[in-house]
């Protein structure tokens, strides 16, 4: 494990390491300041393990709001810029119904059905892209 968040109730975010991917696995309501260290803390950790890839599982999550919704971007936005790919995956119907609701388009984040797909989609070379099943450039 490479860290953990403060999340809901006191309880931890786990931030693991799985070969060049880091899988961050979300349960229950992830209040504002624990989701602005996660975001630092997943920042913190692609530059120490050098990582390719960060899988967000949501699968956990039953409500996203504007403030969550756009720290899954910066996430995304900051992971780039460090020479990582972020793949939230496991979203709710009623959360991406959400999303689109509060007019949030997610740009450079993409999602994938459940955590398998997410890897799947890490593993392909970045220069070539070929629309698979379980994937969304975006929202």
């Amino acid at each position: 494990m490479i860290g953990d968040v403060p999340g809901p109730s006191g309880a931890h975010v786990p931030v693991l390491k799985l070969g060049d991917v880091l899988l961050v696995t979300l349960q229950g309501e992830l209040h504002d300041h624990a989701a602005e260290q996660l975001q630092q803390d997943i920042g913190e950790a692609i530059t120490r393990s050098h990582v390719t890839g960060v899988v967000i599982d949501v699968s956990g999550v039953a409500i996203v709001d504007s403030f969550l919704g756009r720290v899954f971007a910066e996430i995304a936005a900051t992971a780039g810029l460090l020479a990582a790919r972020t793949v939230v995956a496991g979203m709710r119907p009623a959360v991406a119904l959400t999303l689109v609701e509060l007019g949030l388009t997610l740009p450079g984040l993409r999602t994938a059905l459940d955590t398998d797909h997410a890897l799947g989609l890490l593993a392909e070379p970045t220069s070539h892209r070929p629309h698979a099943p379980g994937r969304r450039e975006s929202l």
